[in-house]
């Protein structure tokens, strides 16, 4: 089934407007989705400048513009000019004007998904979002009181962290059962969602070597091993704690391409992004996971220091493009 997919250019301050614009300049990638991209029409024309394509738009309102091959623009006009290659409150603000209206398409039925070219953090924090990062906001956009999660994605290995945005000395407190196993079942459903029909799921420990039976801290004794085996009696097939130094090794591709796991739950931010990150920073997708509708995009930054000359790779916003069209179309076969 083809899905409707919201498209946004992300902060116009860096690559966002040139990867999206050469993204859509493949027709190929116009046929996987019925696409609306959301963003202001000069800061269209300056992605699609520095990408060096011209892209067929039309208007959103024109009769059968929402349709595969095709891409609808639907206008939303920035509220005041924005610098190039810096974060800005105005940046900010107009990445944020254009994810609202996506998620409101998303809520009355236009859409299945959205993928998003990246955001800049700080440009959102100078705009007043009032939350540590976007994933909370969408949930508050939404009216979504349930759980989250940021799901990070390569080359069909998805990753979930326990605690996420937090300073590392409160990680040990703040990793407790209900968490863990909240993590392991968003993460699942997750891949129940994006097609995989019998997920296996490897759950990360916490100390160097696992604790090594108690010496290095008793986390993965008290916490971490018990809340794998509730998850087990609930149904959710995961395995572990393994240690954080191997556990990527276990996901990694056999020759046949194959792999054992896939999916691992670690519990703290860069004990997945760090491996993750090596392993194909280009081809990496952040999902918004837990919402009642697919959010992907590139998990790499805005990058500032090349905005602009037109030498940006679009590898892990095609990846996010993908996964989006797939998940979005999973959310259409189910009505």
């Amino acid at each position: 089934m083809i899905p409707r997919l919201a498209l946004v250019l992300g902060d116009p301050a860096g690559i966002g407007p040139e990867i999206m614009t050469r993204l859509l300049s493949d027709p190929a990638n116009r046929e996987k989705a019925a696409l609306l991209l959301v963003a202001d029409p000069d800061e269209l024309a300056e992605g699609m400048r520095i990408a060096g394509v011209d892209l067929p738009i039309l208007r959103a309102n024109d009769p059968g513009a929402l349709a595969p091959g095709r891409i609808a623009l639907r206008e939303v006009r920035r509220r005041a000019p924005i610098p190039r290659g810096v974060s800005s409150a105005e940046g900010g603000q107009h990445a944020m004007d254009t994810l609202r209206e996506c998620l409101a398409l998303a809520q009355d039925g236009t859409v299945d998904g959205i993928c998003f070219a990246p955001l800049n953090k700080a440009s959102l924090h100078m705009a007043r979002m009032g939350h540590p990062d976007e994933l909370h906001w969408f949930a508050e956009v939404l009216g979504h009181g349930g759980a989250t999660s940021e799901f990070n994605v390569l080359d069909g290995l998805w990753t979930c962290r326990v605690t996420s945005h937090v300073a590392l000395r409160e990680v040990a407190e703040l990793i407790t059962p209900a968490r863990i196993i909240e993590a392991i079942a968003l993460i699942h459903g997750a891949l129940l969602q994006a097609g995989i029909a019998a997920p296996r799921i490897a759950v990360c420990g916490l100390n160097p070597h696992n604790g090594d039976n108690g010496a290095f801290g008793r986390e993965e004794i008290d916490v971490i091993g018990p809340a794998i085996e509730e998850s087990r009696r609930r149904g959710l097939p995961c395995e572990g704690p393994y240690p954080a130094d191997t556990i990527f090794l276990r996901a990694q591709p056999k020759p046949d391409g194959s792999r054992d796991v896939d999916a691992i739950v670690t519990m703290y931010h860069d004990q997945g992004q760090i491996a993750m990150k090596l392993m194909g920073f280009w081809r990496g997708v952040t999902v918004a996971g837990g919402l009642p509708v697919p959010i992907a995009t590139c998990a790499h930054g805005t990058g500032f220091d090349i905005q602009g000359r037109g030498i940006a790779r679009i590898g892990a916003l095609q990846a996010a493009f993908d996964l989006a069209c797939a998940m979005g179309a999973q959310r259409r076969a189910r009505g």
